[in-house]
């Protein structure tokens, strides 16, 4: 049987797209897909730049394959509107700015710019062992979120607004990158001087321990979609049954090593503390999520991060 076709009618939203039809004639069994490529087409705009929703109930049409222009609910004469989202910037590229300057910025505080930071001091030693060992922990650290950014993580959205690359850098650069790094390698600072063993070696155990956990975790969350669909699993395996995002966890455990192997530095601690906020507003977030979209398969979780906490 032959599929019907409905004409919609299209209108922007906000911003006047120039170029963008006044209406469209689209197949039922369509995807709902189609509607942003054909309207992207005409309009010289990235399917990504923009934002189409039903004037009737302002839902969302999806931008997918798996979704139909009839299962979503759309008629003859239905209106929709087009927001202009402005220039984006695929995920997989902010990740790799966000964790290119902490990767780097340790090892040239503590080596090639090493005089020209610390030039205020009369004498500037060499870098103490513990100094060193923290430069590479934070080094490991970073390249292995860059390995994960490239050849792990599937994103389920595909860009994001390019002026948010900004704000999410700073977090990365200026907290994680040059925080850690000045106050850490300061030749006055706890590193600089006799770590206790039991805050190394301690220290080392956690970090191994959390960065080897969260890179399994994120194998599992990987493999919980399919390469190019947005389509989610329920999680399961190791620290899933005690807390909603264990990746998180895993990476507080993390940084709670390097804290320790630091000497206690107070900037490690700061920068702790706030990723560890702001990753437990996502593991809350997420929680509510899947409950939402699984229903009663899915076994709802008391603490979302931290067991015992939050």
């Amino acid at each position: 049987m032959a599929s019907s076709t409905v004409t919609v009618v299209v209108q922007s939203r906000g911003k006047t797209i120039r170029k963008l039809p006044k209406e469209v004639q689209i197949a039922t069994d369509a995807s709902t897909q189609e509607i942003y490529n054909r309207l992207a087409e005409a309009s010289g705009y990235s399917i990504h730049r923009l934002r189409i929703t039903k004037a009737a109930d302002r839902s969302v049409v999806p931008n997918t394959k798996e979704s139909t222009v009839e299962g979503t609910g759309l008629k003859d004469k239905a209106v929709l509107h087009v927001k202009d989202l402005g220039p984006q910037i695929s995920w997989r590229t902010v990740f790799i700015i966000e964790y290119l300057g902490p990767l780097l910025i340790p090892a040239l505080v503590l080596y090639p710019f090493r005089p020209f930071v610390y030039f205020n001091f009369d004498t500037i030693p060499q870098p103490s062992d513990v100094q060193r060992i923290v430069c590479a922990l934070l080094t490991l650290h970073f390249l292995k979120r860059e390995y994960e950014t490239v050849f792990v993580h599937r994103f389920s959205n595909a860009t994001m607004p390019a002026r948010n690359i900004v704000k999410n850098s700073g977090h990365y650069w200026l907290l994680a990158g040059c925080n850690i790094a000045y106050w850490v390698f300061r030749p006055d600072a706890a590193a600089a001087k006799s770590v206790s063993p039991a805050l190394i070696y301690g220290g080392l155990a956690l970090y191994v321990f959390g960065e080897l956990a969260n890179f399994n975790t994120h194998l599992v969350l990987r493999d919980l979609r399919r390469p190019g669909t947005t389509e989610r699993g329920i999680p399961s395996g190791f620290g899933f049954s005690a807390v909603t995002c264990p990746n998180y966890f895993f990476e507080v455990v993390s940084w709670v090593g390097v804290y320790l192997v630091s000497g206690l530095s107070w900037s490690v601690l700061v920068f702790t503390v706030v990723a560890a906020a702001q990753m437990a507003l996502w593991a809350q977030k997420k929680e509510r999520r899947y409950r939402k979209e699984f229903g009663d398969k899915y076994k709802r979780k008391k603490f979302s991060m931290l067991p015992g906490l939050i």
